[in-house]
């Protein structure tokens, strides 16, 4: 069965599966550090994050980099 979107490295993940393997992986606070954004370093949650990143194109394209650069470095 051919892989319908070769070229698209994030396509059938979720938003909420890439935090939730960038959290396991570097912790919050280390995420925050990366990040430098107020849901990672303010009482950080899976859910307000979620909400930010949903409504902030430029956070969600740097955790979506990170998320890539973390999986490239793991191979």
């Amino acid at each position: 069965m051919p892989n319908p979107h070769p070229k698209d490295p994030l396509h059938g993940l979720t938003l909420e599966n890439i935090l939730h393997k960038l959290v396991t992986h570097y912790g919050w606070e280390e995420l925050g550090l990366r990040i430098d954004i107020r849901c990672f370093n303010s009482d950080p949650s899976i859910k307000s994050s979620l909400t930010f990143l949903r409504k902030t194109p430029w956070a969600r394209k740097k955790v979506e980099d990170l998320y890539l650069w973390t999986v490239a470095d793991e191979c």
